[in-house]
């Protein structure tokens, strides 16, 4: 397996536009979230290190969400190559997992190329403005560290920004499963990111 870090995408970005099919058959936008801060994942069904977080990424949504946070989940994975991570075993997934956010699919790519998305787990949080505020790590554990799963990092700049605060700039990047580009579509940005 190997382990992608995120492109760290600076600060203060704009949340690139969103409408996307959910697994439950509706359709979710950016506009939807609007006034109210949100959390964006790119995630998929098979990655070890999104499955060693999936108990406490439910567990977080479910505290954050009555707190006030958006959550959206998005799978860009190629679907054709990994069907495993296509919409139908999204939806098995979602209810198996107890996700209580929109289970978004990717199927072009493109919105994973325009928040310069780079791995599974990747975690991208913006303001009530809809400016991004943290980029980084649910927290330091990963598959097989033994480093306890507590998303002290994630929580902390969720934490500020429902305070109405700005999270540490002191961001660690996540690190994961590359996202599973089409044959000959992988983004510009993404070569010459270094596997760690």
């Amino acid at each position: 397996m190997v382990k992608t870090a995120s492109t760290m995408l600076p600060l203060g970005t704009k949340a690139p536009e969103f409408a996307l099919p959910n697994v439950d058959g509706s359709v979710v936008s950016l506009s939807q979230f609007s006034g109210k801060p949100l959390l964006v994942v790119f995630m998929c069904n098979h990655c070890p290190f999104v499955v060693h977080l999936r108990s406490a990424l439910k567990e977080f949504a479910v505290a954050y969400s009555a707190k006030g946070l958006g959550i959206v989940g998005i799978s860009s994975n190629d679907a054709s190559a990994y069907p495993q991570d296509g919409p139908d075993k999204m939806k098995l997934e979602a209810i198996s997992a107890g996700y209580t956010f929109p289970y978004l699919f990717d199927a072009s790519q493109e919105i994973a190329k325009s928040y310069k998305a780079a791995c599974t787990p990747d975690f991208f949080l913006f303001d009530a403005d809809h400016r991004l505020v943290y980029r980084g790590q649910f927290d330091s554990s990963r598959p097989g560290n033994g480093v306890p799963i507590t998303g002290s990092d994630l929580r902390s700049a969720c934490d500020a920004v429902l305070a109405g605060k700005e999270p540490s700039s002191e961001q660690r990047p996540s690190i994961g499963c590359n996202i599973k580009w089409k044959a000959g579509g992988e983004p510009d940005y993404y070569t010459g990111i270094s596997a760690v």
